[in-house]
């Protein structure tokens, strides 16, 4: 397939895992991209993989002058943005909800929620608009269930889909905004939540292992395209079942 010919896509967050998994899909469709990360070496790397349709620039995603040096490229060598995907994510905390530090909160909130719309809202200012462009945010199955362990990354999860419904209704009829909400994923961001007991983890699915990133890729990049183009403020969920398991 070739949704993506002649189109152009912002990644954050994508130096590996679904970020990554996110560009390549796009890419092998046929767009041009960009992706950012905090880490210089990691997306050097991943660009060389993507090949010559990948751009990149290294910054912090609450940064407001790295938002501005990636969309001044984006002017200058794409000409404008279609598509933009919100993967950028932290957590620096694992445990109780109530021993969150509350610099750990705020840290959570500001790059998991309000980096998320500050970057939309730079998409906007770009023209994603005149474009008929199409936003996707990577949220969480943490935002719309109990989450023990990471619980206050669950609560920033669940803003973001609140986010994502707002501004689907908000920058509508010219833009799509939705979201997808995986699982747990085997990437090493969320290594601590199956390192050591994967069959373990992996049993409570009915589709019997965890989730890759190439899992999450292609429900994005549908959500995406015009395959897409009547849905607008959803929600994804990419969890192999674990959703419909009956109460037992």
């Amino acid at each position: 397939m070739n949704r993506f010919t002649g189109r152009t896509a912002l990644i954050t967050g994508a130096s590996r895992g679904i970020g990554l998994a996110i560009a390549q899909r796009l890419v092998d469709e046929g767009a041009r991209v960009l992706i950012t990360a905090r880490r210089e070496e990691a997306l050097r790397d991943a660009a060389a993989q993507l090949g010559s349709s990948a751009l990149w620039v290294a910054g912090k995603a609450d940064d407001p002058a790295h938002r501005a040096e990636v969309f001044d490229l984006i002017g200058r060598e794409f000409g404008g943005l279609d598509h933009f995907v919100s993967n950028a994510g932290v957590n620096p905390s694992f445990g109780p909800t109530l021993d969150t530090e509350h610099s750990a909160m705020a840290k959570i909130l500001e790059i998991n929620v309000m980096a998320a719309l500050d970057w939309s809202r730079d998409a906007v200012t770009a023209g994603i608009g005149a474009r008929n462009g199409s936003i996707v945010n990577i949220a969480s199955i943490a935002g719309i269930s109990a989450a023990p362990g990471i619980g206050f990354y669950g609560v920033s999860k669940a803003a973001l889909i609140s986010l994502t419904t707002q501004l689907a209704f908000e920058l509508a009829p010219h833009i799509r905004v939705n979201a997808v909400a995986p699982a747990v994923i085997k990437t090493r961001f969320a290594e601590a939540l199956y390192e050591g007991r994967e069959a373990d983890v992996a049993s409570i699915y009915p589709l019997a292992r965890l989730g890759v990133p190439e899992d999450v890729s292609g429900v994005v990049a549908f959500l995406l395209s015009s395959d897409a183009a009547w849905i607008t403020g959803q929600t994804i969920v990419i969890d192999g079942g674990g959703s419909i398991r009956p109460v037992t």
